[in-house]
């Protein structure tokens, strides 16, 4: 029996002895994975205080350390700043591409836009980035990803037409114009500032309206896109120009948001994400510039642009009801799925199109998250939205932190966050897209938007559901 009890004692003694190793080792694996203070590109007071104060309040030590290395990721690794004839200009790369898209530009510094307020340094980040956005307008407003500098010649000089100096790449996109509008509205709302509002942007906003107008196709189209390439979704077809359209009012964009080409060019999310912004004008052009004219015209654009939504978009399915449909083409023809890029349907809570408990939303959300949605993957690392852009098995992380972004519920939450915990394949950053079998199989090292958004999710259920995160996760 004395034996037993020292035998005991001594197994005791050696577990209580190894607990700190075990802990010192826990807080090694989980190191910082940021780039040391003196290589950041840009830094934030506001938003490291940001980062300490959540951080700490993260009962799992993953979660948190994943918080700490993405929510900055923009600040630290893709931010290019100065002030150019005494006014700020900001350019930032999508991470591992050295060109700025005006969809992700925006989408990075989203989630630091709260703090602008409070942050002079974060401020004038931002009004750089509007003013930088405002050059890329005017420059091409059909392009979606730009060089800072603008002699420099396009790496996609083979497309055709050659994208002028400047471009990186010219792929129409009605939402990369969206972003932009989107950012200088938030900015002006959060900071009064209307100086954005100069010339220069007031001629970029009328060239915004003049190709939503053009791009409604009712005269047909200038645009054309024509790429060597062994990727069918990388241009239209027939000659560069999409698939045929009855022109009902709808905008036509010849990609997504994933930088894919449509299958019908008139792409809902986009043509709700431009009513939205159009709405945004026509606000500003009254309210602030005092353009009665154009503002009648944005306003009369959304209408007819929401109209033809409500006839065409708006579709029963047979299992869900009146949902809405992910691309039409004015002729009746129309499909069902989704892209977990942003603009998306899941989505349209998030941009604050609709609210998370609008009956149409909640419908579509319902499809979008069921096996009828065909890129809905389940797998046994994950389940969660894809995008043809990454083929049959991929679920992008992006999709499962807009579930949980656009989520009433604890559970949905807590899963969706035990998901990205369980798949980041060790590296502490999201990825573009994971196979839904073995996360460890997964696309772009260094994908800026997925990082800062996971944040913004993180910094989300802090402020609205902190309970979440007082508990590990699975």
């Amino acid at each position: 029996m004395n034996t037993l009890r020292i035998t005991m004692l001594a197994v005791l003694l050696v577990a209580l002895t190894a607990l700190p190793s075990q802990l010192v080792a826990q807080e090694t694996k989980f190191e910082s994975k940021r780039p040391p203070e003196s290589e950041r590109c840009f830094t934030s007071p506001t938003i490291e205080k940001t980062i300490a104060d959540v951080k700490g309040r993260i009962a799992d030590s993953e979660l948190a350390w994943m918080f700490e290395n993405c929510y900055p990721n923009t600040l630290d690794t893709t931010v290019d700043y100065e002030v150019i004839d005494g006014k700020p200009d900001t350019f930032i790369i999508t991470g591992d591409i050295d060109a700025m898209w005006l969809r992700d530009s925006t989408a990075q510094v989203w989630p630091y836009m709260p703090y602008i307020k409070q942050d002079e340094k974060l401020r004038k980040l931002v009004e750089g980035l509007v003013r930088r956005q405002t050059k890329c307008v005017l420059l091409d407003p059909y392009a979606n990803a730009f060089y800072k500098d603008m002699t420099r010649e396009s790496h996609w000089k083979d497309d055709r037409p050659t994208p002028i100096d400047g471009v990186h790449e010219r792929k129409w996109e009605i939402d990369s114009l969206c972003y932009t509008i989107r950012l200088a509205n938030e900015y002006y709302q959060l900071t009064g500032d209307a100086s954005i509002f100069d010339e220069d942007w007031q001629r970029g906003a009328k060239k915004i309206v003049e190709t939503f107008r053009t791009e409604q196709r009712k005269n047909g189209t200038p645009f054309r896109f024509i790429r060597k390439t062994d990727r069918m979704l990388d241009a239209p077809p027939f000659d560069g120009t999409g698939r045929p359209v009855e022109p009902v009012g709808l905008i036509a964009s010849a990609f997504r948001p994933s930088d894919d080409s449509t299958l019908f060019p008139f792409l809902i999310p986009s043509n709700l994400f431009a009513v939205q912004s159009l709405g945004q004008m026509e606000t500003i052009f009254r309210d602030v510039v005092g353009d009665e004219e154009f503002a009648d015209e944005c306003q009369a654009l959304a209408d007819e642009v929401q109209t033809a939504i409500n006839k065409y978009a708006k579709v029963n399915h047979l299992d869900f009801g009146e949902i809405y449909a992910y691309e039409v083409d004015g002729h009746g023809n129309k499909v069902f799925w989704d892209d977990a890029n942003v603009p998306s349907l899941m989505s349209l809570a998030y941009l604050g199109v609709h609210k998370p408990t609008d009956p149409i939303y909640m419908r579509t959300r319902k499809f979008l998250l069921s096996e009828n949605n065909p890129y809905y993957f389940r797998g046994t690392a994950a389940e969660g939205q894809a995008s043809p852009h990454t083929g049959k098995v991929r679920i992008w992380p992006m999709g499962i932190i807009l579930r949980a972004m656009t989520s009433t519920s604890d559970d949905e939450i807590t899963q969706c966050l035990t998901m990205l915990k369980n798949t980041h394949a060790g590296t502490g950053f999201m990825h573009e897209a994971f196979n839904k079998d073995d996360p460890q199989d997964y696309t772009r090292d260094w994908f800026a938007w997925a990082n800062t958004l996971f944040g913004e999710l993180i910094v989300k259920v802090d402020t609205e559901r902190p309970e979440l995160l007082k508990q590990p996760l699975e």
